[in-house]
């Protein structure tokens, strides 16, 4: 599916594939829910896989407040660059390796909420004007969201379908 250019394609595609995943891992047994991924993948289960998307999920938000009240976020997160996204994802995974798979659903789905609430406030102008913002760069408000919402649903759906053996 292409990535959305309108508001409309945004939040349907968004909540399209968050929708596919909370469906996947609701047909998983409990057994399937807590299996380990094979080895060399960062997020050992499903719950890792929950708890990356909130986390990812909040540093949108706070980019969003930061750069709307006129200050530049630190993006993606205070001491990491785009190039250390790996350092970062470690850190994320550490935070949350001990959190249960049901309050990372829980976080989940009130983040989810939040950028759904995000997406709506604004119009089509607002999400996808390059430059509109200061804060996003040369990119689309729009740019940001589909790559926190839409395409992260994707590849955890991709991700876990990989790692779980059914």
């Amino acid at each position: 599916m292409p990535r959305p250019k309108t508001k409309t394609e945004l939040l349907i595609q968004s909540q399209e594939n968050y929708a596919k995943l909370i469906q996947l891992i609701s047909s998983y047994s409990t057994d399937e829910l807590n299996q380990e991924f094979p080895k060399g993948t960062l997020n050992r289960n499903i719950k890792d896989v929950l708890a990356h998307l909130h986390e990812w999920h909040v540093m949108m938000l706070e980019w969003y407040k930061i750069g709307m009240a006129g200050d530049k976020p630190e993006m993606p997160a205070k001491g990491y660059t785009w190039r250390t996204l790996p350092e970062l994802n470690r850190k994320i995974w550490d935070k949350n390796k001990n959190i249960e798979l049901k309050i990372a659903r829980e976080l989940l789905d009130q983040s989810f909420e939040k950028i759904q609430a995000l997406i709506k406030k604004h119009s089509e102008e607002d999400l996808f004007e390059k430059k509109k913002y200061k804060w996003t760069g040369s990119t689309s408000l729009g740019e940001y969201l589909t790559s926190n919402s839409s395409s992260h649903y994707n590849w955890a759906i991709k991700l876990i379908k990989k790692s779980v053996k059914v």
